[in-house]
């Protein structure tokens, strides 16, 4: 894939944002050719006609919105990978249930484009639809001191609701994304993670301890002790025993 410069489409609006990220497009050895729109439905009949390895895709267009475009191309067959570029942060929780591979701020600095298509490159060119069962790593963008940054799923070590909000605990840091407990909860209970109280989701591979004392359940992860309501012990007894000898 590094090998084979990208087939890149560039959709914006606005004529000095769309040539100045065609010009640092064209300076990175990764991309090949690069085509144009200036609308959503321009964009659609260059992607119907043509094979694109990724979309540079501004949100806010006429007749057909950046969100909007994804949606369609998440029905194709092999869709390119999308690549939001914005000057609007409140799209980011969309662009993760899309599953854009990056989600880069306006204006665009040269380094973080670079940066954005690494992450193009490693994830392997076109985006390959998968069936619910793949459990494939997510990215997750999150707003930190007024910068989008991105979280892998598998640092997720447990998740906390906060009303409509759930805080993702990694390793050293907590992110406070805006997506319930319950789609996270059946969007990723695939990939290892699973409801052990009301308020909470943990990743199964980041247990450390189970421990029942008293007739109460909790569980370690790291350095924090998680309370298992009585309606989830047994599941995830079962679920814990189950993980750990497939490992083994």
């Amino acid at each position: 894939m590094a090998d084979t410069p990208l087939r890149a489409l560039v959709a914006d609006d606005e004529e000095p944002a769309l040539a100045e990220l065609v010009y640092l497009l064209q300076r990175d050895e990764r991309i090949g050719p690069i085509q144009t729109a200036s609308n959503g439905p321009d964009a659609l009949k260059l992607l119907q006609g043509t094979d694109f390895d990724v979309v540079f895709c501004d949100i806010k267009m006429p007749g057909l919105d950046g969100i909007d475009l994804a949606r369609v191309l998440s029905k194709f067959a092999h869709p390119p990978q999308i690549v939001f570029v914005t000057a609007y942060d409140e799209h980011a929780v969309q662009a993760f249930e899309l599953r854009a591979t990056d989600y880069v701020m306006k204006p665009v600095r040269a380094e973080r484009l670079a940066e954005a298509v690494r992450r193009v490159v490693d994830a392997g060119g076109p985006l390959v639809v998968q069936s619910p069962d793949e459990t494939d790593d997510e990215t997750i963008p999150v707003e930190l001191a007024g910068v989008t940054r991105f979280v892998q799923r598998s640092t997720v070590r447990y998740v906390e609701a906060q009303g409509d909000y759930a805080r993702l605990h990694t390793g050293q840091n907590s992110h406070l994304v805006r997506v319930p407990l319950s789609t996270l909860e059946e969007r990723w209970r695939d990939a290892g993670f699973t409801r052990i109280h009301r308020s909470t989701l943990v990743a199964l591979a980041h247990v450390d301890e189970m421990r029942v004392d008293g007739g109460r359940c909790a569980v370690r992860v790291g350095d924090d002790w998680l309370p298992v309501s009585r309606r989830h012990t047994r599941e995830l007894r079962d679920l814990l025993v189950r993980s750990t000898s497939l490992r083994g």
